[in-house]
C-alpha cells in the first residue's frame, strides 16, 4: 500500500502529493467515487419528493440544534425509563474513560465493535489497546484497515483506497488465505469465518448511533452487513456511542432520514439493516454514551452550526474533486473530505488550518448534501476566520496580501495585466515550467489579445 496512516504534522497538500505518486490508484479512486456519486443521482431522481425530503430533514435538524438541551434531557429520561444507562462525556478523553470503566466493571478484555466514526474521532481503539483491551472491528472495510494498521479513509467506504489484490495479500498474511487469491466473494467468506468466532466469544459490543429518538429514548443503527446486530444480540453488554447532534425529536421523523441516508451514501433505496435498540434484554446491559467533544462550541458558532446537521452519508466526499484525487488520509482527521474540513478546525484550528483550503469551492458538496448544509460557504468562512487569527498557510497569506495591494492600485493592475499577457505571448517558458505549481497538472490558457477593460472601453458605445 502507498497510503500511510499517521502523518499528522504534514499539511494536506504534501500528503495528497504522496497519494498522487500512484497514478493508477488515484485514477481508480477518482472514478470509483464518481460512479457512486452517479448512483446517488439516479437514486435521488427516482424520488419525486427528493427536494422536499432534503428541506424537511434540514428543518428537523435546525429544530434539534435550537432545542438541544430540552431534547437531550427528554432523551435521557426516556432512555433511563427504558432500562438503559446514560453517560455524559464532555470530550474524547472522558468518552474513552467511560467506555473503559464499563469494560472494567464487567471484567472484559476482548470486545467487538461495529462502525462508529465517533469512536474514530475519539481514538477509542488506540486508547483501549494501550489499556490491554483487544478490539476487533467487525465491519469488513474497517476490519481491513484495522489489520493494515490504518484508520478509515472514508466514513462509509473505509477501505475505498485498497485494491482487491492488496486485500488478498493482507488476508494471506493475517487470515492465512491462499496467496494470490483476490476473489472478493472468497475473501468475504474468509472474513465471515474469521469474525464469527469473535462474535460468539466476546461479551461486549460497541456500536455507533445513526439516529437517537428523543421521544422514545431509543437509538437506531444502520448497516449493510448486519455486524452491529450480530455483535449486540450475542453480547451481554451493548455500548452505544453517539455525538449529541444525532438526535431527532420523534420516531415519525425517522422515515425522512432513512430515505435520504442510503440513497445519498451508496445509491441504495435503504440500508440492509435498520436496527432499533430501546430496552436491554433481561440480564443484559445497554449503555448509551452521549459525547460533546466540541459540538457545543460549534453550536455556538453561528456561521458553522449547520455543520452539526450532518448525517455522515459521505456524499460530499464522493463528489468532491479534491477528495477524490487526494485520498482520505491526506485530511489527518477521522472525518475527511469537505465536511471534515469544517468539523476539524473546530476542534483544533492550528492543527487543521490547512483543511478549509483543500477545496475548489465549486459547491458540489452543498448540492448533494441530503440535509442542505452550506458546506462550501462554511469552508470559505473558515478561510476568513483562519486569516483573521493568522493561521492561514503563509504562502497563501502572502500571495493574498500582494493581490490585495495590486488590486487596490488600478493603474498598476492594468500595467501588470498587460505585462503578463506580453510574457505569455512572447516568452511562454517563463510560466510554463516546473516551478509553476499550476502548470504541473494544467495547461495554461492562451493569452488574450486585450483585457476586458480594454475590450469594454472599445465596445461600450456599440
Amino acid at each position: 500500500m502507498s497510503v500511510h496512516l499517521n502523518k499528522a504534522s504534514q499539511p494536506h497538500a504534501e500528503l495528497a502529493q504522496q497519494f498522487n505518486k500512484d497514478e493508477d490508484r488515484v485514477n481508480w479512486h477518482d472514478e470509483t467515487l464518481w460512479w457512486i456519486r452517479q448512483k446517488r443521482d439516479k437514486a435521488a431522481w427516482s424520488v419525486p419528493e427528493w427536494e422536499w425530503l432534503r428541506q424537511t430533514a434540514s428543518d428537523i435538524k435546525a429544530h434539534v440544534l435550537s432545542n438541544m438541551h430540552d431534547l437531550l434531557t427528554q432523551f435521557e429520561a426516556q432512555a433511563l425509563a427504558n432500562g438503559a444507562s446514560v453517560h455524559w462525556a464532555a470530550d474524547a478523553a472522558e468518552h474513552n474513560a467511560i467506555v473503559h470503566r464499563i469494560l472494567q466493571e464487567n471484567k472484559v478484555q476482548q470486545i467487538v465493535k461495529s462502525k462508529s466514526m465517533l469512536t474514530e474521532e475519539c481514538g477509542l481503539n488506540e486508547y483501549l489497546h494501550e489499556h490491554g483491551i483487544d478490539v476487533v472491528d467487525t465491519d469488513l472495510g474497517e476490519r481491513i484497515v484495522q489489520l493494515a494498521g490504518e484508520t478509515p479513509s472514508h466514513i462509509v467506504l473505509p477501505c475505498i483506497h485498497w485494491k482487491k489484490e492488496e486485500i488478498g495479500e493482507l488476508f494471506h498474511q493475517h487470515l492465512q488465505t491462499p496467496k494470490g487469491n483476490a476473489d472478493p466473494q472468497y475473501l468475504t467468506g474468509a472474513a465471515r469465518i474469521h469474525l464469527r468466532e469473535k462474535f460468539l466469544t466476546r461479551k461486549v459490543a460497541i456500536t455507533g448511533v445513526n439516529f437517537a429518538i428523543a421521544e422514545t429514548g431509543e437509538v437506531v443503527v444502520c448497516t449493510n452487513e448486519g455486524n452491529a446486530d450480530m455483535g449486540t444480540h450475542l453480547a451481554d453488554v451493548h455500548i452505544a456511542c453517539m455525538g449529541i447532534e444525532k438526535l431527532i425529536p420523534q420516531r415519525q421523523h425517522l422515515g425522512v432520514f432513512t430515505r435520504l441516508l442510503a440513497r445519498s451514501a451508496t445509491g441504495q433505496p435503504i440500508t440492509t439493516y435498520t436496527s432499533h435498540f430501546r430496552k436491554p434484554a433481561p440480564g443484559r446491559q445497554l449503555h448509551i454514551v452521549l459525547v460533546d467533544n466540541g459540538r457545543s462550541r460549534q453550536l455556538g458558532r453561528e456561521a458553522f452550526r449547520n455543520s452539526l446537521k450532518c448525517i455522515r452519508c459521505g456524499a460530499c466526499m464522493n463528489t468532491c474533486p479534491v477528495y477524490r484525487r487526494s485520498g482520505g488520509h491526506s485530511y489527518k482527521y477521522a472525518i475527511s473530505g469537505p465536511i471534515g474540513s469544517i468539523l476539524a478546525p473546530n476542534l483544533d484550528m492550528r492543527k487543521h488550518a490547512d483543511l478549509p483550503f483543500a477545496s475548489t469551492l465549486c459547491g458540489s458538496c452543498t448540492n448533494v448534501c441530503p440535509v442542505k448544509i452550506d458546506i462550501h460557504e462554511q469552508l470559505y468562512q473558515w478561510r476568513q476566520e483562519l486569516y483573521k487569527d493568522g493561521l492561514a498557510p503563509k504562502g497563501k497569506a502572502v500571495s493574498m496580501k500582494m493581490a490585495g495591494w495590486l488590486l487596490g492600485k488600478p493603474a498598476l493592475y492594468r500595467f501588470a495585466g498587460k505585462a503578463a499577457r506580453t510574457v505569455l505571448r512572447l516568452a511562454p517558458f517563463m510560466v510554463k515550467n516546473s516551478l509553476n505549481p499550476w502548470y504541473k497538472q494544467r495547461e495554461m490558457p492562451a493569452p488574450p489579445k486585450q483585457s476586458f477593460s480594454e475590450w469594454y472601453a472599445k465596445n461600450k458605445k456599440a
